[in-house]
């Protein structure tokens, strides 16, 4: 997709960090450099004022990513690629039927409303959540990986949806400020939104989830 846009070496193509490495990997396969931008901290998306902040001489393309099922704000995106006569390329998540993505928005609504304790997702416009990421903030007491354990010790599946964010790998290591993108990392979890989730799978996501409240006060 790179190489036939024309990116190759001696360009830059600006990527998130929060995510799996093939983006970077696809940006170093056509010859070029990926450069990490931080995030918007509710969408989890490239944040469009990150990215402007990180563009060269030598920036050639954009490469947006849209997470969990919530766009990045494309708009904005394009008017930095329009500003700097950057190539903007999405890469999008599959499609679920449209039933499947009611139900799910169905389950995220219930959970939204019951949860406690954590912090729920900005639904936005178009949320298809194919993943419902909450964050559990660490503040000296257990953090999310703690939190993660016990839910999971009641029977709730959970997962980390980025546990290394690219820039922190070994081969894309970059001395960079990327405080959302390493927050994120740090602090969101995954919570089952599936559509074959009955109502009592549901009311045992929340009952594990809000029996572990009391390890989100601040400590003292």
């Amino acid at each position: 997709m790179l190489r036939a846009a024309g990116v190759g070496v001696g360009d830059e193509v600006v990527v998130p960090a929060f995510g799996n490495p093939e983006v970077a990997e696809a940006v170093v396969l056509a010859g070029a450099l990926p450069v990490f931008a931080d995030i918007d901290p509710v969408t989890y998306c490239l944040d469009p004022d990150a990215v402007e902040t990180v563009v060269t001489g030598r920036t050639a393309a954009v490469v947006v990513v849209h997470r969990f099922g919530r766009s990045a704000d494309v708009t904005r995106l394009h008017g930095v690629g329009q500003r700097h006569g950057l190539l903007v390329l999405e890469q999008g998540e599959s499609e679920a039927p449209y039933d499947e993505v009611a139900q799910r928005r169905q389950r995220a609504a219930y959970l939204d409303a019951k949860l406690k304790g954590v912090g729920t997702p900005d639904g936005g416009d178009g949320h298809t959540y194919q993943q419902y990421v909450v964050r559990v903030p660490g503040n000296g007491r257990p953090d999310r990986d703690a939190f993660a354990r016990a839910v999971r010790a009641r029977g709730v599946d959970c997962r980390v949806p980025v546990k290394t964010p690219v820039h922190r790998l070994p081969e894309f290591r970059r001395c960079v400020s990327l405080p959302e993108t390493e927050l994120a990392a740090d602090e969101t979890l995954a919570l089952p939104v599936d559509a074959t989730l009955t109502r009592r799978d549901m009311q045992r996501v929340v009952s594990a989830c809000n029996a572990l409240g009391g390890l989100l006060q601040p400590a003292v």
